[in-house]
């Protein structure tokens, strides 16, 4: 069964560099597919270098995050607003002067959460970080009421800078 994108290369790549949070680290799309994405991290010595030349950990945390957002808009398309909400990383081996591979696959696509992994490898696809990933819809996520009823939510919660839980979700 053939996944129907909701998206384009030429709306990845636009999302891609209108997103102001990773512009510095210059992400290239390597390629993408249904829940799916892949991107090229070049070595950069001025922006993602740590002292003696190892690509910073905030760049692999950074690269999951948005090849996990490419990949929910491959499902979903450009307009739902959707958010991080949690992102567990294992640094497993480092990187020293040399591009990386960041490749994310969503695992489940719940009403209102998202969940996925991503892992980021050397070109030689040896593997620098795991990373498990959820993200939750915004605009139009379906919740249950305690009596059981759908509602759609449009709001964008605040709460979530307050320690608050914005109510019940359903993955």
């Amino acid at each position: 069964m053939e996944n129907k994108l909701a998206v384009t290369k030429e709306d990845l790549e636009q999302a891609l560099s209108e997103a102001v949070f990773a512009r510095s680290y210059n992400f290239n799309l390597q390629s993408f597919g249904g829940g799916e994405c892949i991107l090229i991290i070049p070595y950069q010595e001025c922006c993602i270098e740590r002292p003696g030349g190892i690509v910073a950990g905030a760049v692999f945390m950074t690269a999951a995050d948005v090849a996990m957002w490419l990949a929910i808009m491959t499902m979903l398309g450009k307009s739902p607003l959707t958010v991080t909400t949690d992102l567990k990383t294992a640094f497993i081996s480092s990187a020293k002067h040399e591009d990386v591979k960041c490749s994310a696959s969503i695992l489940k696509m719940g009403r209102s959460l998202i969940y996925g992994v991503a892992e980021c490898t050397n070109m030689q696809n040896k593997l620098l970080t795991h990373h498990t990933v959820t993200y939750m819809r915004l605009n139009g996520a379906v919740n249950r009421s305690k009596s059981g009823q759908e509602s759609n939510s449009q709001a964008v919660c605040g709460d979530h800078s307050l320690g608050r839980s914005c109510g019940p979700e359903q993955a």
